[in-house]
């Protein structure tokens, strides 16, 4: 299977942004600090602290984004990976707790965090959230669980085969490697049990575990989808819920991408048409990109580049498909995508390089935080049926490429049951703050206001010139922190928000017009 393919049809989920953050670059010094750090020491056993049933013991967090760690409690809880079978094969699901750091004053709901992707890890991903989360932590305990398949909860992982990126995708080929990935895998797990339904079983196992009457949720993306099905089947444990980028319960996900992607876009891309400065010397963004995806459809291109792990010169072919991967990564992150108009341009005369560089390392890091198999089993149970090919998405950047291989993929990937009512939407009068950016490509506005139709104590605020996953923008860790304490959406003071502004789009690699 094409390292292209892999990377698009890895991109057909609703992964939150920083599920693709940069990774540092490990080096050699890194190396020598884990052999220090890895070595034996003697030491004298520490009793474990309970919360609830569950014995923890002390543990730090580490952030692919940071060197500083985290310190918290770890512990592994049992659970079975088929209910219907509690005698049959059990799960060991990672979970860690942060306990509240005021002495007093702590509130007996805690928190707990739902990571994206699907197949993104929650004890993994926290870290990169954390100073969103610490006026929160004072009075409330912050609980993360690896859902089952991904992190350290029986992590279910594909490895898919490099081949050459100039030869166009095939599907019977993207087939095959799923049916293997799958072979490979039913020795460690029977794949029709790593649902959104089954998760949600697991994180109530875990708070009746721990002993609290109530929790608070906080979903990122995929991770509203959990949350939406926890306050579903649980809504007398639920005090409320945050929905960050959030898919609505109504929704399929098999063919939203490619028309989701091109209007978000057209937004971003108009910052440019807009300013003088930018048209004048990039032009039209949309025709440029354009223009390049005809050129690179036709005939992939060699590109020398440096590679950003190694430092050093390397040699990779530029398709289409890569860029297509490449600007969707971008278009996540306004502040990052202000950069493609000159990319884009740079490579319709010729200067390919930093696009291949930056395709390359992001490539990489995706498939280091994606849990693959875990993510099949999610989407081929809950989104098979929408991953149907369409017309008007032929001309689009993304096409339907996406969800034809998506599709293919899903033919060899064993399903799980999904309840009756698993895309009715979410009708609760649980608190809810609901979060959209303006110009996210994945779960648009619309997305938000759909949802709150039915939420009578539901709020949408939508963050201008924000992309996907806006929790932590401007004022918004505030106004999370309020809504917690509060539980009331609608009292929120949400002016502060309109500070936030629009990131002009760079002219020059050294930054935008004045």
């Amino acid at each position: 299977m094409s390292r292209k393919i892999r990377i698009i049809l890895a991109l057909v989920v609703l992964a939150a942004y920083f599920g693709y953050q940069q990774l540092k670059p490990k080096t050699a010094a890194d190396a020598d600090t884990a052999k220090v750090e890895n070595a034996p020491v003697k030491t004298t056993p520490v009793k474990p602290r309970m919360l609830g049933k569950i014995a923890f013991k002390a543990c730090s967090l580490n952030s692919p984004m940071s060197r500083d760690s985290i310190e918290a409690q770890c512990a592994q809880f049992t659970v079975a990976e088929d209910r219907s079978q509690p005698e049959g094969r059990k799960i060991q699901l990672n979970v860690a707790w942060l306990p509240a750091t005021s002495e007093s004053d702590q509130a007996p709901d805690p928190v707990f965090f739902l990571a994206g992707g699907p197949g993104q890890a929650a004890v993994d991903t926290y870290p990169m959230l954390a100073p969103v989360f610490k006026e929160v932590n004072k009075h409330r305990n912050v609980i993360l669980v690896d859902q089952r398949g991904t992190g350290k909860s029986n992590l279910l992982t594909c490895k898919f085969a490099d081949a050459d990126e100039a030869t166009a995708p095939d599907i019977a080929a993207a087939q095959a490697e799923a049916a293997k990935c799958a072979a490979e895998l039913s020795a460690k797990a029977d794949l029709r049990h790593y649902t959104t339904s089954d998760a949600v079983a697991d994180l109530d196992a875990v708070r009746q575990a721990i002993g609290a009457a109530q929790v608070n949720l906080v979903g990122v993306s995929y991770g509203t989808r959990v949350a939406q099905q926890y306050a579903m089947h649980h809504p007398d444990s639920t005090r409320s819920i945050v929905l960050d980028s959030v898919v609505p319960n109504t929704l399929q996900l098999g063919n939203i991408f490619a028309r989701n992607l091109d209007d978000a876009l057209a937004l971003q891309f108009a910052l440019c048409s807009k300013a003088p400065a930018c048209k004048g010397k990039l032009g039209d963004p949309r025709a440029e990109l354009e223009q390049l995806l005809t050129k690179l459809r036709a005939a992939p291109v060699e590109v020398t580049y440096r590679d950003a792990t190694t430092g050093e010169q390397a040699q990779a072919m530029l398709s289409a498909d890569m860029l297509a991967g490449l600007v969707r990564m971008y278009a996540y992150m306004p502040a990052a995508g202000s950069l493609l108009p000159k990319l884009i341009h740079e490579a319709n005369n010729g200067r390919y390089a930093g696009l291949v560089a930056l395709a390359k390392m992001m490539s990489g890091d995706l498939e280091d935080s994606m849990a693959m198999g875990m993510q099949f089993s999610v989407i081929c149970s809950e989104d098979n049926e929408s991953m149907v090919a369409r017309s008007e998405d032929a001309n689009t950047v993304l096409g339907n490429r996406m969800a034809e291989g998506m599709a293919a993929m899903c033919k060899a990937w064993p399903k799980g049951n999904v309840p009756a009512d698993f895309h009715k939407a979410l009708a609760t009068n649980v608190p809810a703050l609901v979060l959209e950016g303006e110009f996210d490509p994945v779960t648009p506005p619309r997305y938000g206001e759909e949802v709150v139709k039915t939420l009578p104590n539901g709020r949408l605020f939508i963050l201008r010139g924000q992309g996907h996953n806006v929790i932590g923008a401007g004022c918004m860790p505030k106004l999370f922190t309020q809504f917690i304490e509060k539980a009331d959406a609608k009292a929120l003071d949400g002016a502060c928000l309109d500070k936030l502004n629009y990131v002009p789009p760079f002219t020059s690699f050294n930054g935008w017009e004045p």
